[in-house]
């Protein structure tokens, strides 16, 4: 599947926002966000009045960029979403949120999303003790995430963890045996454990256009 192979901090500083994108470095100062918080581009200083189609485009943008999914993919969640009881805009975050990749970075198991999303398709986590190497896999209440017992010893897991920190609690619909480097799935994610700055209703506003 095709991915965006160009520079992260651009979509960061497209978005006018920090996507945390990057990992670590997104906590320091050499955060490109940080450094130069405007679009980039000759224009990107200029002040510009943005219609209400170009604001909520900007927050599905946005939101697409930082769960790492394609416009495709992306519709389809939504479509999910809107087909699902309750608030659209809150179950496309829940799909979103149960992806493995996500739950994997929120775990701590890895830096980012991107990262998260890479060690899951090299096949280095387990969901209920059998290989899953998909990273759209959506996980159930119940189900445990385990590092793959040849996998533990890896540098990138290992300073996930202990960088993992600096990103504060985990939500309550997850809980994290850090030793055994497993997670266990205790709940569906409610509108509280995201904690992605998103206004998903101007997603269901631009959608239902």
């Amino acid at each position: 599947m095709a991915r965006y192979s160009g520079s992260l901090c651009r979509l960061c500083r497209r978005e006018n926002a920090k996507l945390f994108l990057k990992g670590d470095r997104c906590f320091t100062d050499k955060c490109a966000f940080e450094r130069r918080p405007y679009p980039p581009g000759q224009n990107g200083r200029g002040r510009r009045k943005f219609s209400d189609y170009a604001i909520q485009l900007r927050e599905k943008q946005k939101t697409r960029r930082i769960y790492g999914v394609l416009e495709k993919q992306f519709r389809r969640y939504f479509k999910l979403a809107d087909n699902k009881k309750g608030i659209t805009g809150e179950n496309l975050l829940f799909l979103l949120e149960k992806r493995l990749d996500n739950v994997v970075f929120t775990l701590g198991f890895s830096v980012s999303r991107n990262q998260a999303r890479q060690l899951v398709s090299h096949g280095h986590f387990l969901v209920n003790g059998h290989k899953v190497d998909i990273a759209n896999y959506h996980v159930k209440v119940g189900d445990k995430i385990t590092v793959k017992e040849k996998s533990k010893k890896m540098p990138a897991i290992i300073e996930a963890i202990e960088l993992a920190s600096k990103r504060g609690g985990l939500p309550q619909w997850l809980e994290l045996d850090a030793d055994k480097m497993e997670g266990i799935v205790k709940d569906e994610p409610t509108r509280e454990d995201v904690r992605v700055s998103v206004n998903e209703q101007l997603i269901v506003e631009l959608y239902s256009k």
